[in-house]
């Protein structure tokens, strides 16, 4: 039976504050300023509850609102400019989404290299095997699995990345320590965070994180607004 999972209480929250900022805007356009003021507050009292209740319930975004992800700031070229793909790797995305950055670097690992993507959605590895088939990309590999026991055996993958991801996973210590012993001695780890995400993760936290499962931090692209990290096996 395929798993759907329910929206999180900081989906509803982000949106409120989605909402809010819009009106906001419309307020200050109109020269209203009390309302300005009452949609200002709203905004910020939504984007903190959304907060909270993202590190209080981390779960995976719905499938059911995956079209948000076409909204995301990374774009594919950062990614592969620290990720620096080559053919013939075999790399790991966990949580692809709708497949924007799948797409990109698959075609960069032929010949012969395969980018697997693990998702806990059907749906969404659905979603990015039908983006890939109409692209002509052949090499993506998609596996229903958790992060927190990844279906592959030691040292296969020469490269890892997640984006916007780590935050909705409840174990990360344990989902760090699954990639560090699915990661060649050699291989990297890229990790990108944006923090108008609820489930955002800090750089300071990350560091802290990956070095306790066994990391050491390489460099970082982007900027505080929207970072990726790169790591080594230590």
């Amino acid at each position: 039976m395929v798993r759907r999972y329910p929206m999180r209480p900081h989906d509803w929250a982000s949106f409120a504050a989605i909402a809010g900022f819009a009106l906001l805007i419309d307020a200050v356009v109109r020269g209203s300023a009390p309302w300005a003021i009452v949609w200002a507050v709203g905004t910020v009292v939504a984007g903190a509850a959304a907060r909270h209740w993202s590190r209080k319930y981390p779960a995976p975004m719905p499938s059911a609102i995956r079209w948000v992800l076409h909204l995301s700031p990374h774009a594919p070229r950062l990614l592969l400019r620290i990720l620096q793909p080559k053919s013939g790797e075999h790399v790991l995305e966990i949580g692809p989404g709708i497949g924007h950055h799948a797409l990109a670097v698959a075609p960069l690992l032929l010949p012969g290299g395969t980018l697997d993507v693990l998702d806990l959605q059907q749906e969404m590895l659905d979603a990015v095997a039908r983006r890939a088939a109409a692209a002509g990309v052949t090499n993506v590999v998609p596996r229903l699995g958790s992060a927190h026991e990844l279906p592959y055996a030691d040292a296969t993958f020469d490269g890892a990345y997640l984006s916007a991801v780590l935050g909705e996973i409840p174990d990360q210590p344990r989902a760090l320590r699954e990639l560090r012993r699915v990661l060649k001695p050699n291989g990297r780890l890229v990790i990108a965070e944006v923090l108008l995400d609820p489930d955002f993760v800090s750089l300071a936290t990350l560091r802290d994180e990956t070095a306790r499962a066994g990391f050491g931090f390489e460099t970082k692209a982007g900027s505080a607004f929207a970072y990726l990290a790169r790591f080594r096996p230590a």
